[in-house]
């Protein structure tokens, strides 16, 4: 194979990743005016319904235009010889290696995340603002991007150096290293998230004593899970979409609600929220998905082993000088379709745990507490209830709505 032949067979996947994504949007975009399901007739008053639907289809006709910026650019650089240019700027500053690579990604990041700020201002203040969803000030999302940026410089730069050592310090077998680093990196971010970043974002307070709190104890004391660590986060400053979440394990463990949750539902809803989570770890889904992650890394990393070092990687992109951060490119684009089969099985399983987690809440505390609460939260989001079957099949983590309903009535 020729470098033009890869080159062609890179854009081929690109636009190939792009017809099929804009397919299932359109698909599911048909179904934005389907009639409520009988079973959750219940969740939208009309006038409510009608606001769901047009709630999506904004949200469908901006998406296109941002998937389609997205891709024309992207063919543009490819075509032009962006990377080609992008490599010699960064050559020109440093011999270094690894300060070459972190210019290089730098730059890109940097540079998208410029070029994409406009849309998601947009998306913010003028879409979710219209729905009545934004709760974000100008200051707040500025403020937000340098957090962002200064996280990327300082953890992906630490994280991209080392690795960028390792393979010029061990070549071939620097993924063995670089899958030890990440997966200490992961099972560090997975205890102490909420300890370490969320306070860079949000403040976390711990709930108070009071019914609310006494009804979680006395639900965690029944199943046997320790939990002392309850928050509430101030999801309010940005929005009024609602959550909660477990993070951490072993001591680390805590729930975070957010005060809108808290607002928004009833004591014994949010309890069986609760009691779905916990779900999760007593079956042990928070493991399984923790090894399932390292294991697909190092497996991506293995196979990008074997493909890192050859030149052709480099030509298909018309770049003279061999490199990590080229080859890099390449791979990703390359190694796409097999990420989203693995993605494709991950979102299977997801669905299949949430509805063991479903039914650990129903069987342990009670079903109806969580019907209720879904469907609140689904009105207070205007969710989809009518999602087109492969678009879940694809991109959906979680059963819909109607299927979790059915489910938890049986």
């Amino acid at each position: 194979m020729d470098s033009q032949t890869l080159f062609y067979i890179i854009i081929g996947i690109l636009i190939g990743n792009f017809v099929i994504d804009k397919l299932l949007d359109h698909l599911n975009a048909k179904r934005f005016n389907d009639p409520i399901p009988d079973d959750l007739n219940d969740v939208y008053e009309t006038k409510e319904y009608k606001k769901s639907q047009q709630y999506k289809k904004e949200n469908y006709k901006f998406g296109l235009l941002v998937s389609f910026v997205s891709i024309i650019g992207t063919l543009v650089f490819f075509f032009f010889d962006g990377f080609a240019y992008l490599d010699t700027l960064a050559r020109s500053f440093s011999k270094n290696k690894i300060i070459i690579t972190l210019l290089f990604f730098g730059i890109i990041m940097f540079a998208s995340d410029i070029l994409s700020t406009p849309f998601s201002y947009y998306k913010t203040f003028v879409i979710e603002e219209k729905y009545g969803f934004n709760k974000t000030t100008t200051k707040t999302f500025i403020l937000d991007k340098l957090k962002g940026w200064l996280m990327m410089i300082f953890v992906g730069g630490l994280l991209l150096s080392a690795i960028l050592w390792f393979y010029e310090t061990t070549g071939s077998n620097f993924w063995w290293y670089t899958w030890m680093l990440v997966t200490i990196f992961t099972v560090f971010m997975n205890l102490f998230y909420a300890r370490l970043i969320v306070p860079l974002f949000n403040k976390q307070t711990p709930l108070q004593d009071g019914t609310l709190r006494s009804r979680i104890e006395t639900y965690a004391t029944k199943v046997g899970f320790t939990l002392d660590k309850i928050f509430v986060i101030d999801g309010s400053k940005r929005s009024t979409k609602a959550n909660a979440y477990f993070s951490g394990f072993g001591s680390e463990k805590r729930v975070t609600l957010y005060d809108t949750l808290v607002n928004d539902l009833e004591e014994d809803e949010i309890v069986a929220v609760l009691a779905h989570e916990v779900g999760h770890y007593k079956k042990n889904h928070i493991i399984f998905n923790l090894i399932a992650s390292i294991l697909t890394t190092g497996f991506t990393l293995w196979v990008l082993s074997l493909f890192i070092g050859n030149a052709l990687l480099s030509e298909a992109l018309n770049v003279p000088i061999p490199s990590f951060h080229i080859g890099l490119i390449a791979f990703g684009v390359l190694f796409s379709p097999i990420s989203e089969i693995t993605g494709l099985v991950m979102n299977y399983l997801s669905r299949k745990f949430e509805y063991q987690a479903d039914d650990y809440a129903k069987t342990t505390f009670a079903g109806r507490p969580l019907v209720s609460a879904l469907k609140k939260l689904s009105k207070n989001s205007l969710s989809n209830l009518t999602p087109h079957p492969a678009y879940v099949f694809v991109h959906y983590s979680h059963p819909t709505l109607l299927e979790r309903f059915r489910n938890l009535k049986k």
